[in-house]
């Protein structure tokens, strides 16, 4: 139902401020009214205001909450995504919409963030006109995305500057469906980027997983390692280029069992020893940006291992394709879309990242390991190192 509001209000400056959990009851009556699926709980709003990175800001006009804007941060990175905007429909029609649309586009500025994303129900011309007359584009499709089954429309706008020149791949988009599959999933992503018709599916995902796995977790199942993740590329065909900052067996130092420690030093020099007869060019030393520069411009698919720590504050390996450089950002596909902390492929697609910010990441553990598979097409091989 409408709330009857005196049209004089729709003059008065509204009042913008932060959310608070005094609002919640407000919000969610507002929720109630603006949409008819998909709407935010109340759980939802109280984790959104007390525990996410987020920018949220409600409008008030005589003390009544006009509307609000909600802008989700990915850690880390320089992406912002719009979760979620709505205006009271008794205040629709005076620009509030638009109003805290700038907000929240100033708010992704301040925050260094260069796209802001987001997603609209086709059946919601008001917002898409909104957001296209703002200067969105479209730039993808989520099927079956809303409560309703109907598709969302995925579209994004640059709010930082201008892009400069820079090399770009087009990667599809994968996402792991285990919390130990990062690996294969961005080598599904770099196969299906470079042969269009390979498929991407949880089968070939756990496959490459079986083939590649090197136990180096304190607990549960083991995750990948380069050595595993090249061999896997090379026995599909692909050219691959791998490079190692250290020789000996990788990820030890987060093990605490030397029976554990003893069966992966095993699987390490028996990978070795594959990769060296396969003819896979491995090389012991870091890759510097420059070379992964080069290899993307050669038509090569990087994937780099990460540390998770200036993501999620803990410090685990995690395996990232780069889809992309300019001269002030590496942009990647992170397989690790979590809906839990309301983020997915929208967040997780195309994700730029500041190149000194990226070059810290790439430093795991103690010893400060690097690792770096690049995946070229099949046939002629892979371009010699710069």
């Amino acid at each position: 139902m409408t709330r009857n509001v005196n049209p004089q209000a729709l003059e008065r400056e509204p009042v913008y401020r932060a959310a608070t959990t005094g609002d919640l009851d407000a919000l969610v009556a507002l929720e109630e009214r603006a949409f008819s699926t998909d709407r935010l709980t109340r759980r939802n709003f109280a984790w959104m205001i007390r525990k996410a990175h987020a920018f949220f800001l409600v409008a008030e006009i005589d003390g009544v909450l006009a509307g609000y804007t909600l802008l989700l941060f990915h850690k880390g990175t320089s992406l912002a995504r719009l979760y979620s905007i709505a205006v009271d429909r008794a205040f629709r029609g005076a620009g509030l919409a638009r109003e805290l649309l700038i907000r929240s586009e100033a708010a992704a500025v301040e925050n260094d963030c260069v796209y802001l994303r987001l997603e609209v129900h086709p059946d919601n011309a008001g917002a898409i006109a909104l957001y296209e007359k703002a200067g969105y584009f479209r730039f993808g499709l989520y099927r079956q995305y809303y409560d309703d089954n109907s598709d969302a429309l995925r579209y994004e706008k640059r709010v930082l500057f201008e892009p400069p020149g820079g090399t770009a791949l087009k990667v599809p988009y994968y996402s792991q469906t285990t919390p130990f599959t990062c690996g294969p999933a961005c080598l599904l992503m770099a196969m299906r980027s470079l042969e269009p018709g390979r498929a991407m599916d949880r089968t070939g995902e756990l496959q490459l997983w079986r083939e590649s796995t090197t136990i180096f977790m304190m607990s549960g199942h083991g995750g990948c390692g380069p050595h595993g993740l090249a061999l896997a590329a090379h026995r599909r065909g692909f050219a691959v280029q791998a490079y190692i900052s250290h020789k000996g067996p990788l990820f030890l130092n987060g093990v605490r069992s030397e029976e554990k420690k003893d069966v992966m030093r095993v699987v390490h020099e028996d990978f070795r020893k594959q990769a060296q007869e396969s003819g896979i060019d491995v090389r012991y030393a870091p890759v510097s940006m420059r070379k992964i520069e080069k290899a993307l411009r050669a038509g090569g698919v990087p994937l780099v291992l990460l540390s998770t720590y200036r993501f999620s504050s803990s410090k685990a390996p995690h395996w990232v394709v780069i889809v992309g450089m300019d001269d002030r950002f590496v942009y990647i596909n992170d397989p690790d879309a979590d809906p839990d902390h309301m983020r997915t492929a929208t967040d997780n697609a195309n994700l730029p990242i500041l190149r000194k910010q990226f070059e810290r990441m790439t430093s795991f553990g103690k010893n400060r390991l690097r690792a770096c598979v690049i995946v070229f097409p099949g046939g002629t091989g892979a371009p010699a190192p710069a």
